[in-house]
Parts: C-alpha cells; structure tokens; sequence
C-alpha cells in the first residue's frame, strides 16, 4: 500500500534574526507576530496594559519578547528565544538571538540550523562592528539567505540616501564573504513600515516587505539532495516481539542529513564498505515511497549487517570522508578554558562521539577586518580561528560547505561534559 506521507507539507522557514542591543529585534518579531495574528489576545492586552504604565503613549510591541530576554541576560538558561508563527503560505521558526557582544556563541547557536538570517542595523548608526560580525558568522555557519534590514527609517524621515548609503557600505563588505542571497529591505518595526505590508512612506523603495520575502525566498533547493548520507542513531530490534512479522524485524533509525532514498536504492555501510539495499522505508505515520531531508525514518535492509549507532549509510560511489584529521574553523564558546594546542576535548559529530587532540591553531580570525592573526596560540570566549583535530576513530565527513549537518562538529569539555565550542569542517583528510 503506497503511503502519501512522501508528499511535502507546508515547508518551514526557520530564521535567525541579529543585530547591535537596541537596534530593534524585539520590535521586528513583535511587529511580525502582532501583524500577521500569531499572537493572543489577553497577550495585546497585556502589553497594551504594561505599556501604559510606563507611561508610553504607543503599545510597545517590543514587550511581546522582552521578556523572556531579560531572565536571559541576567544569566538564566534561556540561551535563544524561539518563536513559532505561520501564515497561510509557510510556518516559520524565529530564532531570536541576544545583540551582545558575549552572546556570539548564541548567534552560532540560532544561525547553525537557520535558513535565512535577518540582520538589524539602525538607520542612523549605519554599519556597526555587531552586525558585521552577525553577518559574518551567518556566511560562516552557511546561511543560505541573508537579509539585511534597515530599521528606525521613521527616524531618518524615511531618507532614500541614509538607506542606499548604508546598503552600498554592507555590499562592499558582503563582497569579501560568501554570501548566496542577499536582500536590502528599509523598514520601521516601530510603525509597521515595509514589515508586513508595503510602506506608502517610502515611495523609493520597489521591493517587497519582510514578510513577503520570507513567504516566497527559495529554500527548497539549499538542501543537498545530491549527496546520500543517514547516520544511524539507533537500532531498532524488537526482540520481545509476539507479532511474528515483527520477530526478525531489524531497522536503522535516524535523520535524513541528505540526499533522497527510496527502497531498492543500492546503499553502502560504512564503516565495513559492504553494500546491500534498502527493502523498505519506514516512518512514525507507516511506510514512504521516499525520503529526504530532514525527515526521521528507519531504513530496513536487504542484508543482515552489522550496523550500529553512529555508522552512516551512502551511495557506493558518492561516500563522505572517512578520517581522524579535520581542519576545522573553531567558534570558542567557554570562558575558561581557552582553547589551545595540546588540549583534549569530546567530539559530537552527527551521531558519533569520539575524542580529540588539539593539534595546532593556524589562526585567530578578526571578525571586523577579516584579519587572520597567524601569531594567536589560543582562543578565548566568542573568538573564531581556524584549527586541526586529530581523532580517536575515524568520523565519515563532508566539508561544511557542502553539508551543514556531517561538516559540523559540537566540541565538549572532557571534565565537565559542558559544550565548549562549535566547529565546521573546512578540509578532510
């Protein structure tokens, strides 16, 4: 019986949005959220109520996430703040990171999984060293899509020049990074301008709002569909089994992290090399006709191998790195300790874990100029540079630049099991 789960659902955008303190970002997500009716009533009210009392004469909409960031930067857990809203066209999920300098490991944190990044700048400051260092992590950690939204245009009485001066300064920044998609939009957050829907104040401007970009921007061909490649997360082996169908029953759990499968695909086992194919895809709804990512499903093979947790499926002909030395690019996200050659660390990568040496530091990278400094030992918080691992076993790799998810590696510290720091495979091998 052929299943119609394969078919694709409403997609999901998730976006990360960055920028300076006060450059707005609350005022943005709030104006999104109230604008297209993702939030309550009784929450209006509230902050209806809340700004009143402060004696503001508008319903500050920035209260609708102040909250819970100032239980965050007054150091309770809540590294980044998700917000879930959808519009008759697409579901979104907002990672809304902290401006602080100190919070670059959040920024990481919300840009690694994002499709699209909206970086804030403010009208009258123009460019400023927390948005080009926003910018650049979001190239770093391979956002597809990035925005760069000028906001506080309300400010600058909705000025073409002030707009086009600060989109000439970032477009010659932008020209030293990778960057895939970029898109100037002018808004104001505060009025509602050029958010959701288009602005009579600025006549200039011919594109569309935010919210109609993020609706239609692209982001069905960013996945790699091209290269096969399923880490095993669990076996699943239903030994108690009465159901005599499910007695010799053996599947291979995990997330789709490229590539399309689809049973009678011939696949490879790493690490043996054996190759079998798949009998049959399997899903928590019933059996698919295929799979893509980021779709959770269990693969049943043709052949009984000896597969267990943390080895990866691929094609025979199309198989990722097999190594223990990576060159990696290295965001430190511990106070103490620093990072430096000679240090041992655990390495999470995909579904394996296996430990590391620090071999050598070849840079400390200045995120403002771009400037390697070859003569750095060390990394501190929030600093980025670019280092070589050596690993205890072999992991199966591709470089980050061509897969977010088997180029990415999450480093833990050996004696306090605590996440000190996230990296992405630059060279294998």
């Amino acid at each position: 019986m052929t299943s119609h789960q394969g078919e694709r659902p409403m997609d999901i955008l998730r976006l990360a949005t960055a920028g300076s303190v006060d450059d707005g970002k609350s005022t943005l997500i709030g104006r999104l959220l109230f604008d297209s009716k993702a939030i309550f009533e009784d929450q209006l009210a509230s902050v209806e109520r809340t700004s009143k009392e402060r004696g503001e004469d508008y319903t500050n909409l920035a209260l609708l996430t102040d909250g819970l960031r100032a239980e965050r930067e007054q150091g309770i857990t809540i590294d980044v703040a998700y917000r879930y809203f959808a519009t008759p066209r697409r579901k979104f999920i907002i990672a809304d990171t902290p401006g602080h300098i100190q919070y670059t490991r959040n920024m990481v944190t919300g840009a690694s999984t994002a499709d699209l990044a909206v970086v804030l700048v403010d009208a009258r400051n123009g460019l400023t060293e927390q948005s080009r260092r926003h910018s650049f992590l979001a190239t770093l950690l391979r956002v597809p899509h990035l925005v760069l939204a000028v906001n506080k245009m309300d400010l600058v009485d909705y000025d073409a020049a002030a707009f086009d001066r600060i989109a000439e300064e970032f477009a010659s920044f932008a020209a030293k990074l990778e960057i895939g998609d970029l898109t100037f939009i002018p808004i104001s957050a505060l009025h509602g301008d050029n958010v959701v829907e288009r602005s009579l104040n600025m006549p200039w401007y011919d594109g569309p709002s935010l919210l109609h970009h993020l609706e239609h921007v692209h982001i069905a061909s960013d996945r790699n569909l091209i290269d096969v490649r399923f880490p095993v997360q669990y076996v699943i082996r239903p030994h108690q089994a009465t159901d005599p169908e499910l007695h010799d029953y053996r599947g291979y759990a995990g997330q789709i992290a490229a590539g399309v499968l689809k049973p009678g695909d011939e696949v490879t086992h790493l690490p043996s090399g054996l190759t079998t194919t798949i009998k049959r895809i399997d899903t928590a709804a019933g059996p698919v006709d295929e799979a893509y990512p980021p779709m959770s499903v269990i693969l049943l093979l043709d052949d009984d191998l000896d597969v267990s947790r943390g080895d990866q499926i691929c094609r025979p002909h199309n198989q990722p790195h097999v190594t223990q030395d990576v060159q990696v690019m290295i965001c430190w996200m511990a106070d103490a300790p620093t990072l430096r050659p000679g240090s041992r660390l655990i390495v999470k990568h995909t579904t394996r874990t296996v430990k590391a040496l620090v071999r050598d530091i070849s840079y400390r990278l200045d995120i403002n100029t771009l400037h390697r400094d070859e003569s750095a030992g060390e990394l501190r918080l929030n600093e980025i540079g670019r280092a070589s691992l050596r690993l205890t076993q072999p992991i199966f790799c591709d470089p980050y630049a061509r897969n977010r998810v088997t180029g990415g590696l999450i480093l833990i510290d050996e004696a306090t099991s605590a996440t000190v720091g996230a990296a992405m495979i630059m060279d294998a091998g």
